[in-house]
């Protein structure tokens, strides 16, 4: 098999017909917002010292900035069905901006907290715009642009811990963030004069109730239902691991603050040869296949992290981890393949929404087991949800929606 050769094609097929330009600004600004929620967690010390947070509080602030991004999807989603996607994810870009500028001034843990809402808010705009607006220009390869997008967001994951983390040591923690609101300004520019605007009918009502009914009923199926039950477990997992790993690897297995931020970072590395894979994957194969292969090698990492020691057997344990990274690229394909065209942007919210919602207490629910000494069962504990995410899907259909399933 010419592995090259394909790879080649396929980035030639999605560059071809004007709209790679506006893929870039796309998938980079989407980098920069994912990249500045996870230097978060790699700056908590520093906020837990000047704040004085426990690792429960600091663990909250995490979930709020979680749930914040969960709640506004289904509202994000409906407008994406309404009005034209880049005005909206330009709009995101310049709320985060706001946001992060608020946080980086906090005088009070209260302010931090209100201006991590926003922040969360400003960012839950974004992620059903970029889906809608991807089907829109990649029909038929919907998967290969959703995973090259969203292995750009590993890039911003995997260079912006380390980055914050030296200008944190070198200025202060402000700077450490800060630095990203300008950038965050040229993403909305650049969102707004790259991507292709899509038809908007002026006359189109709002949402109604029988449409809300009719995503429901979509959502009922058994096939859906097992989607939704996947992405919650997963979301609630993913989130309990990534807010407190660089705080775990610390604390638990001694690394300088450099060190943790660079392992922390290189977590996120993999998933950008992870995504666009998984992605492929899920256009040939189908989505059991893929995300059983995608989640496998983690349940293995996480069940092995307790008990391993040393710098490169957690670099190997880390890269096991981080295969489960290519998940989204599959489950949201799945899910905008599984609904109606006028109706996936409110059905991706529904989904979003409702499994982020509820994914977004594993921060908090993390943090508290850490607090009390339980790191190492909690990894224990994902593991076990990582078989149950494998369990179910196995009963998953071996057919997809974009096959005739």
């Amino acid at each position: 098999m010419d592995v090259r050769g394909g790879v080649r094609r396929e980035a030639a097929a999605l560059w071809d017909g004007g709209t790679g330009a506006g893929l870039g600004a796309l998938a980079t600004t989407w980098g920069l917002l994912v990249g500045a929620r996870m230097v978060l967690p790699v700056l908590l010390p520093s906020l837990q010292g000047d704040f004085e947070l426990s690792l429960s509080t600091a663990g909250l602030l995490v979930s709020v900035l979680w749930l914040f991004a969960a709640i506004g999807q289904l509202p994000g989603g409906v407008l994406a069905d309404r009005y034209d996607e880049r005005t909206i994810m330009a709009a995101s870009a310049l709320a985060v901006a706001a946001g992060i500028a608020a946080f980086v001034t906090a005088p009070t843990a209260a302010v931090l907290f209100l201006a991590t809402a926003v922040w969360g808010l400003g960012h839950s705009l974004y992620p059903i715009a970029r889906i809608t607006v991807l089907s829109r220009l990649y029909p038929g390869r919907l998967g290969s642009a959703l995973g090259v997008t969203m292995a750009t967001g590993d890039v911003g994951q995997t260079i912006l811990p380390p980055v914050a983390t030296a200008i944190a040591a070198a200025v202060a923690w402000q700077a450490g963030l800060g630095f990203l609101v300008p950038c965050l300004l040229l993403g909305a520019l650049a969102i707004y004069l790259a991507v292709p605007a899509s038809e908007v009918d002026p006359d189109d009502d709002p949402l109604t109730l029988e449409e809300t009914m009719a995503v429901l009923a979509e959502l009922r199926t058994p096939a859906m239902a097992t989607m939704t039950l996947i992405m919650l477990v997963y979301i609630f997992l993913w989130q309990s691991f990534t807010a407190f790993y660089p705080t775990y690897l610390e604390t638990g297995k001694e690394f300088s603050p450099t060190i943790a931020s660079l392992l922390f970072g290189f977590f996120f590395a993999v998933g950008v040869v992870v995504k666009p894979v998984a992605g492929a994957a899920y256009d040939r194969v189908g989505m059991r296949g893929s995300l059983v292969a995608v989640l496998s090698p983690p349940a293995v990492g996480l069940a092995l992290l307790p008990f391993v020691e040393g710098f490169w057997p957690i670099v190997a344990i880390t890269a096991l981890v981080s295969t489960m990274l290519g998940s989204g690229a599959i489950t949201q394909s799945y899910l905008a393949d599984s609904f109606s065209e006028e109706r996936q942007g409110a059905g991706l919210g529904v989904v979003r929404t409702a499994t982020a919602t509820l994914g977004s207490a594993g921060p908090v629910v993390f943090g508290t087991v850490g607090e009390y000494g339980y790191f190492d069962e909690g990894y224990l504990a994902l593991a076990v949800l990582m078989v149950i995410v494998i369990a179910l899907t196995l009963r998953m259909p071996t057919s997809d929606p974009a096959r005739g399933a």
